[in-house]
Parts: C-alpha cells; sequence; structure tokens
C-alpha cells in the first residue's frame, strides 16, 4: 500500500462519495470501502487496471481524463482523489479545476521535480532523471508537466484554491529530517487536501 494512502485515508469522511481519477489497481478505493465505508467510483483508461478494479469489486467507469468530466454534475462527490497522475494529464489546471467543480474537496498526491535528488541527477549526469519515483526515460515517460512543490502551491494561489492540508513525503536520510524546512528541496512527494475559498 502507497505510504500517501495513509494521509488520504484520514482526511475522508466516512459514508462519504469519493471518485478516484486515475485509480489504478482499485486498491485505494477498496482501502477506503474498507475503513470508512465510503461509496467510491474510479475513472481509469488502461484495460488491464479496469479488470482489475472489476475483479477487487471496485466501481470503474473507463474514461480517458484528457478529454474532461463533463459528465459528472457540480457537487456529486464529497471528495475527489487524484494520486500520481497530474503531471501526467494535458492540462493540469484544468483538471483541477475540474475536480473541485464536481467534488467538495479533492486530494493530489505528485512527485517533485524540484527534489534535490533530481536536481543532482540533471546537474551531474546531463540527462533527465530516471529513478524509483521517475522509472522512465525521457521519450516514453507519461509524465508531460514537470513541476515542483513550489510550483503547485502558486498554482493554488493564483486559482484561488485553498490548502486544508498538506504532508510532504521523503524516504531516506536527511530528507526525512529536512523536509518540513525545506519542502520543495527535500520532498520526494508532495500530498494536498484542497477546497475552494
Amino acid at each position: 500500500m502507497s505510504q500517501d494512502y495513509g494521509f488520504i485515508s484520514d482526511w475522508i469522511k466516512a459514508d462519504s462519495k469519493v471518485l478516484d481519477l486515475g485509480c489504478g489497481d482499485g486498491a485505494l478505493l477498496l482501502q477506503l470501502q474498507q475503513k470508512h465505508n465510503i461509496l467510491g467510483y474510479g475513472l481509469e483508461i488502461d484495460p488491464q487496471s479496469i479488470s482489475q478494479c472489476i475483479a477487487n469489486g471496485v466501481n470503474v467507469i473507463e474514461q480517458d481524463l484528457n478529454k474532461g468530466l463533463t459528465n459528472f454534475a457540480d457537487g456529486s462527490f464529497d471528495t475527489v482523489v487524484m494520486t500520481q497522475a497530474l503531471q501526467a494529464m494535458r492540462y493540469p489546471h484544468l483538471v483541477l479545476d475540474e475536480m473541485l467543480r464536481i467534488g467538495s474537496e479533492c486530494i493530489i498526491t505528485f512527485p517533485n521535480f524540484g527534489y534535490w535528488g533530481t536536481r543532482a541527477y540533471l546537474n551531474f549526469r546531463g540527462r533527465m532523471p530516471v529513478t524509483k519515483q521517475l522509472a522512465y526515460q525521457w521519450y516514453d515517460t507519461p509524465n508531460i508537466h514537470f513541476f515542483t512543490y513550489a510550483d503547485f502551491e502558486a498554482l493554488c494561489r493564483e486559482r484561488n484554491i485553498d490548502i486544508l492540508h498538506r504532508r510532504t513525503m521523503a524516504e531516506h536520510f536527511p530528507d526525512k529530517q529536512l523536509k518540513s524546512l525545506w519542502p520543495n528541496l527535500f520532498t520526494q512527494t508532495a500530498v494536498y487536501h484542497l477546497s475552494r475559498k
């Protein structure tokens, strides 16, 4: 189970309605159903992941998120979740707007491209980073928008989005100890809980 799922679970209310965008195999929704008795739906485009959702008993709809979410009415869900996929969206700012249109709140996780290890890899090797977190080559990566913790916070300010909670994650020393002092430099994964102001 992904480390960021713990924060997400803490921010979801019992018996609420949750939409998971790019839900993968449905593991998060399954956990939320078991822990919080949520009514959950996932959107996914990958046929294999859709099959896994169905096998896990997770409600899933096949949908390309880049084509929008106009099939959902305003305020349809209590919370809309997107884990590790915003950077793969064609227009992340519009996806974020849509998430807060159809949900009262949203939760987003993403890799921080401002992380010092990513910067050092590019600086010293002169090549786009390939790491455990960014496991693709530049030519086959689904990540089309490389943004940082600081970039995301600036976007929230520009779009009048309220940050209810934020969590920073790092795996090793000294990152774990320094991420609270310099989050843009030492955070590997950022987790945000958002609403409209």
